[in-house]
């Protein structure tokens, strides 16, 4: 599809002069894609320096969350939801306005540095849109403000920023047919939209124009790891390390084999590319996802180390602290783990690090603790709805939250949902688990077996194969998979751990 001559051009300069990007259609909200922390958005992007603006949003996702609990009937879901976009966007797309928002992973996983050519992200985007003002009909432009909405969306915790990247994302292909930026950008929304079919076909769609889009390349190789096609994807990372060697190529290199219990070569590769950093992001990025391998295996100081190094290179790195405060709590430090949880839940309340933060409240146990673990709980549940209501799978999510902390029920329906577009490890962990938590546990077993069939020394798989175990009779061997999964990771989980440790002595 072509251009529209002046009408185009003229709708294009007022897209980007009332806040940033294409405005979305002020009426229905994007509808949920098919397919998953990791990894939603309308209106413009966000005036840069928002600090009290982040202040007002932060209080507003507090208030999303009374709801959720005050409220046990169909509509307060939806309530809740409402406030909480108006929490993160500012009040335009919950209420059908048409002004720029403000922005907040899909999942609190690293942030990719590669979107655009460092430095900060809201200035670029400011960049961007008035380029665009000046060149609306640069496709290239258009792509690179799409693909910079998706990372805004993720680097923030704001979902209402998906459908904002894929008008973007649309203008440039209509600009420019087939255009593999546009393509590129493409898959990368649908990955953070938990659509990983189309991603992976955004992705060769944009190969087949360039081989060698490291965007395109590494799109690939995340949609190929969520669809549970781990041979494939192993083959995709070596041909993306063939084809463009770098940062994010390496760490999603080092994530497959790390998924195929080889957390040797993980490792000796994110060390190389923590070497081949050449910006204060990437080593951030980088250094927290070495981190994070450290501290699934255990290693609480080696984590805490790089977690360091990583704030070091940029002390606002939400996933570096996320890391440092699961780190910390392992280690003991709960005092500093809940004030470093704390910080990231202010600024991006994603369903992780919300649970987690609850978990802490909950195994500290001092006076008004129980209220705030709640409190997070349904901030997880207002999450969500905004999630869906802006074109993002959530299921995994809702699957893993509400089976500890939510609905038994709903976690089930929505690890089955899951289960029936990809087949992965963790969709196969979810699933058990929802099964196990609602008094199935004959048939979780074969679903917790297999989520810790490939090798990959995760605690909290054989955490869950373990319960589900004793709960099936089979003693020795539930036995055998909860000391596995305390010796891999003593602290996996400030409650998991030590229900763990319990059950283990109630079987001596």
């Amino acid at each position: 599809m072509g251009p529209r001559g002046q009408d185009d051009e003229q709708d294009a300069q007022q897209q980007v002069s009332t806040g940033g990007g294409p405005r979305p259609e002020p009426t229905a909200p994007a509808p949920a894609a098919s397919g998953p922390d990791e990894r939603g958005g309308a209106g413009g992007g966000p005036a840069v320096g928002q600090e009290a603006g982040d202040d007002e949003r932060v209080a507003a996702v507090r208030r999303a969350g009374s709801v959720r609990r005050l409220w046990r009937g169909g509509a307060q879901l939806v309530v809740a939801a409402s406030l909480l976009a108006v929490a993160l966007t500012g009040g335009a797309i919950a209420l059908g306005a048409d002004r720029g928002q403000a922005s907040v992973p899909v999942a609190a996983g690293a942030v990719d540095p590669g979107v655009l050519s460092g430095g900060n992200l809201d200035a670029s985007i400011t960049a961007l849109q008035t380029h665009l003002r000046a060149q609306p009909k640069d496709h290239g432009g258009w792509a690179t403000l799409g693909l910079a909405y998706v990372e805004q969306a993720r680097t923030k915790a704001d979902p209402s920023r998906y459908p904002q990247a894929e008008q973007a994302l649309r203008r440039s292909l209509a600009l420019a047919p087939g255009n593999d930026q546009a393509l590129a950008g493409r898959a990368a929304l649908a990955a953070a939209r938990h659509d990983f079919h189309g991603a992976l076909s955004f992705a060769d769609a944009a190969l087949r124009r360039n081989p060698y889009s490291e965007r395109a390349l590494s799109s690939r190789i995340d949609a190929l790891v969520e669809l549970g096609r781990y041979a494939d994807a192993a083959k995709a990372a070596r041909t993306a390390d063939a084809r463009k060697p770098g940062v994010p190529v390496f760490t999603r290199y080092a994530y497959v084999q790390e998924l195929r219990g080889d957390v040797r070569t993980a490792r000796r590769v994110l060390e190389q590319a923590l070497t081949a950093a050449a910006s204060p992001g990437d080593t951030a990025y980088v250094a927290t996802q070495l981190g994070q391998l450290a501290w699934n295996q255990g290693d609480q100081r080696t984590a805490l180390t790089y977690y360091a190094r990583a704030l070091a290179a940029d002390d606002g790195y939400l996933p570096a602290l996320e890391g440092r405060a699961r780190a910390r709590a392992a280690s003991g430090d709960r005092t500093a783990a809940v004030k470093d949880m704390e910080t990231v839940v202010a600024r991006a309340p994603l369903p992780g690090p919300l649970v987690a933060l609850g978990e802490l409240y909950e195994a500290r146990g001092a006076a008004g603790d129980r209220a705030r673990a709640r409190q997070q709980y349904a901030l997880v549940d207002a999450w969500i709805a905004l999630a869906r209501a802006n074109g993002v799978n959530a299921d995994l999510d809702t699957a893993l939250a509400a089976a500890d902390h939510g609905d038994k029920r709903a976690a089930l329906r929505a690890a089955r949902a899951e289960w029936a577009r990809r087949h992965t490890m963790h969709t196969a962990d979810a699933l058990a688990w929802a099964l196990h938590v609602n008094g199935r546990d004959a048939e979780a077993l074969p679903y917790a077996r297999r989520a810790t069939a490939t090798g990959y020394r995760s605690a909290v798989f054989r955490y869950h194969r373990g319960m589900i175990e004793l709960a099936t009779g089979h003693r020795a061997a539930g036995r055998a998979s909860l000391t596995a999964a305390l010796k891999v990771n003593p602290g996996f989980s400030p409650l998991g751990a030590s229900q763990a440790r319990e059950a283990l002595e109630g079987t001596r």
